[in-house]
């Protein structure tokens, strides 16, 4: 279960027992806590501190933890003038909040982009953050604009770039938006994949573009649907995942790489191509990046290190030739100047060290020993299912639903009963061709999968 969840199980008692009392009454000291609950002291401080912040409760060193006076609730505030003010939305509210809320951490998570704590190189990364901040100008010095040439040039060996071509940004997502801006127009169209990762389909909307759907298979996105999309819309933009796209899955075939940057030349266009898995392989070696077939700068490179390593290592690469890498770098100046610096040199330790190759095999066995565990629940457990595929690589399995359910229902069904699933809706740019689900295998552990999957079954 999720580390948090005694402190969270503690809160929930503490606020209780708070609430009930009087102002100024004092609560059970952290010794009493340990032996009434059998958790740790940290798990009591924890608990404390964020009933504190709550305005729950008043630490008082030296005396103890007392029931805050209660707050008078504010008078209610007339804001219905904003909606005058903001116009239309570009981002579906409730889409957005499926991107942003917070589930439970008690909740058993068959959700999520993030390796689960236990998979993460944290104590490598917190040597080397402690390392970084006291070298030399780690604070005072400012990091380029394009970020330092180590770390680019880390970045553009593998896929045979010049460190010349690499823009390093603040995670995969914030390299998404930049370079949906900085090589679009507003009002203009963007190609993206059928089904497709939401939040590039949500970074395409905040940039005020309109994102079209091209139909995908089993092979990766159709080139012969790419180029019917080109020549009707105009489009200048396509967002793929070649390899272990989430959330299918899928690996574009190696007959239809060449046919797919033959359609993307003809339209004189961009692919910005999100390789957000490349680490992240199981059971064969990925195919090359799209990148390396291009000779003329049609292709926008994007990969990341928060998948393989840590959700709070924000550090990703953009991959570039020409006037778009100038335009790319001229707008992460714009939008926040650089990456901070000693986050950079936590990521060029961090490649450079043996340590780098001995995680990723180890993560790569047990991403791989978790898929199978989640694999063989569903198969088991969810007769009705579909399992589309058993990914090569990625974290996610994409299951379809009997016809007749309804995915956003189903996924709020499991949520009251604590488990966390992905609706299929939010993947799809226009009407879905059927109900989908995104399980994930990277979040939990072997045991947590197996027991999310009978929880689902009881559902069904």
């Amino acid at each position: 279960m999720n580390n948090d969840s005694s402190v969270v199980r503690l809160v929930n008692r503490l606020r209780t027992e708070a609430s009930s009392g009087q102002p100024g009454d004092q609560l059970p000291s952290t010794r009493s806590l340990v032996a009434a609950y059998g958790v740790s002291p940290v798990t009591v401080s924890r608990a404390l501190a964020r009933l504190a912040a709550e305005g729950m409760v008043i630490a008082e060193p030296g005396r103890g933890t007392f029931v805050a006076p209660r707050r008078s609730v504010a008078a209610v505030q007339d804001v219905g003038w904003q909606t005058i003010a903001l116009c239309d939305a570009r981002v579906n509210s409730t889409d957005l909040h499926a991107l942003t809320s917070q589930s439970d951490p008690a909740s058993l998570q068959l959700v999520g982009g993030y390796l689960a704590e236990d998979l993460q190189p944290t104590r490598f990364l917190a040597a080397a953050g402690a390392r970084a901040a006291r070298r030399p100008g780690a604070w005072s010095k400012p990091s380029p604009h394009a970020g330092l040439p180590e770390l680019r040039a880390s970045f553009a060996a593998p896929v045979g770039a010049e460190p010349d071509d690499v823009i390093i940004v603040p995670g995969g997502q914030s390299g998404i938006s930049t370079a949906m801006r900085a090589l679009t127009s507003p009002g203009q169209t963007v190609l993206v994949e059928s089904p497709t990762y939401m939040r590039a389909i949500a970074a395409a909307r905040v940039a005020d573009l309109r994102p079209v759907a091209v139909p995908t298979d089993a092979d990766g996105v159709r080139p012969d649907l790419l180029a019917e999309a080109f020549a009707r819309t105009g489009a200048r933009m396509v967002y793929l995942q070649p390899t272990y796209a989430n959330p299918t899955g899928a690996v574009l075939s190696a007959q239809r790489r060449g046919e797919v940057l033959d359609a993307v030349r003809d339209a004189g266009a961009f692919i910005l191509e999100d390789d957000w898995a490349r680490q992240l392989s199981l059971t064969r070696t990925a195919p090359p990046p799209l990148i390396r077939d291009d000779t003329d700068g049609h292709v926008v490179y994007l990969t990341s290190l928060s998948k393989p390593a840590a959700p709070n290592l924000r550090v990703a690469a953009l991959v570039a030739k020409g006037p778009a890498a100038v335009r790319l770098t001229a707008t992460r100046a714009v939008e926040d100047l650089f990456v901070a610096r000693p986050l950079q040199e936590v990521a060029v330790e961090l490649i450079e060290s043996p340590a780098w190759s001995r995680h990723l095999t180890g993560m790569r066995a047990a991403l791989r020993a978790r898929r199978d565990v989640l694999v063989a629940a569903v198969r088991e457990h969810l007769p009705g299912v579909t399992l589309t595929r058993v990914p090569d690589g990625g974290f996610y399995l994409w299951l379809r639903l009997p016809q007749g359910s309804d995915d956003l229902e189903f996924a709020a069904r499991a949520r009251r009963h604590d488990v966390i699933v992905g609706p299929g809706r939010p993947c799809f740019v226009s009407e879905p061709p059927g109900c989908y689900l995104r399980l994930t295998y990277c979040s939990a552990t072997p045991a947590e999968l197996t027991e999310g999957v009978r929880r689902l079954a009881a559902l069904c």
